[in-house]
């Protein structure tokens, strides 16, 4: 992949006798959605918080916005924004003021920084609140609003850590408008969730995190073709087209109350295809066909499962 806009290689870091990251690499392009998936304490907010300059790795050669991190920090402060678990929205004052504050931390002018939070309140549906303390929003537009300081700086590189953790599923979908926007105006967006469907929804590359180790990296779809279980299931209603095709088909578990097949399939067109050929040599012709494929979860739980605990030996008396 060249000239990524995010670059890890031999990314490690560890807390006492404690891995986190064991040596992953990550190459993320300009203007995508890269998610990284893991079960809690894999190390994903260790990730960010490294690649956003909070936390020093223990070694690694990373580049963000093509300035090394060890080397050249305050380059890279410049180039992203962050948004992590935990809301940096105050409370104790307004949505206005909360944009106000960022705009003076970005050195703004009190013009241009005025301008600019008017403009983000406006596009996050937040003006008619903008004067209410922020204690009084809801998760949601505490979310938003946390995102939209975010943007004061205009960085091209966001991290969002887990941005929808505990919102309702209408400002789930809100947040995911939110970031496509985003990336079609050419940001980079690097993402960790909890929630396998926003990340089908929204990554354009996946990675999931396992002890330490980065235990597949795709596309979604190609994730979900590396986990068995895929299987197209063809229904009939005469009997004798059932039975045709299930000679036809040997390969196919049947279900004769039913008058089911299911044929094991890693579901491409290819794939597809090769089947219905067979069927349409012999003259074959199913009433009802469905594919079925793993999904995000089925991929999730089969990288992540624990390792099976080996059997103890069996004490004997003598």
């Amino acid at each position: 992949m060249s000239n990524p806009t995010i670059s890890a290689n031999g990314l490690r870091k560890s807390y006492g006798d404690k891995v986190v990251l064991d040596g992953i690499d990550l190459h993320i392009p300009a203007g995508t959605v890269f998610a990284l998936l893991g079960p809690n304490g894999a190390g994903k907010t260790t990730a960010v918080k490294i690649l956003s300059t909070l936390v020093t790795a223990d070694a690694g050669d990373l580049h963000v916005d093509g300035h090394n991190l060890a080397t050249d920090p305050q380059a890279v402060r410049a180039a992203i924004g962050v948004t992590g678990q935990f809301s940096a929205v105050d409370g104790l004052i307004t949505g206005e003021e909360n944009m106000l504050l960022m705009a003076d931390l970005h050195h703004l002018s009190k013009q241009e920084g005025r301008r600019v939070a008017a403009e983000l309140l406006e596009r996050f549906d937040l003006t008619d609140a903008a004067s209410r303390p922020a204690s009084t929003y809801s998760g949601g537009m505490k979310r938003r609003l946390d995102i939209a300081m975010t943007l004061v700086g205009n960085p091209r590189i966001i991290f969002l850590d887990e941005p929808t953790t505990g919102l309702d599923p209408r400002s789930r979908h809100t947040m995911w408008s939110i970031i496509r926007t985003l990336v079609t105006d050419g940001v980079t967006v690097f993402l960790t969730t909890q929630y396998l469907e926003e990340a089908d929804e929204l990554a354009d590359r996946i990675a999931v995190l396992n002890n330490g180790k980065i235990a597949a990296e795709g596309t979604a779809d190609e994730l979900k073709r590396i986990v068995p279980g895929g299987h197209i299931r063809l229904r009939f209603t005469d009997p004798a087209a059932y039975r045709s095709a299930a000679t036809t088909l040997n390969e196919a578990t049947g279900d004769d109350d039913t008058l089911a097949l299911q044929i094991p399939s890693d579901g491409t067109q290819r794939n597809l295809r090769s089947i219905l050929d067979r069927l349409d040599t012999t003259g074959i012709e199913a009433d009802e066909l469905t594919v079925h494929t793993p999904d995000l979860d089925d991929v999730f739980f089969a990288l992540t499962a624990p390792a099976p605990i080996p059997d103890q030996p069996k004490e004997t008396t003598r």
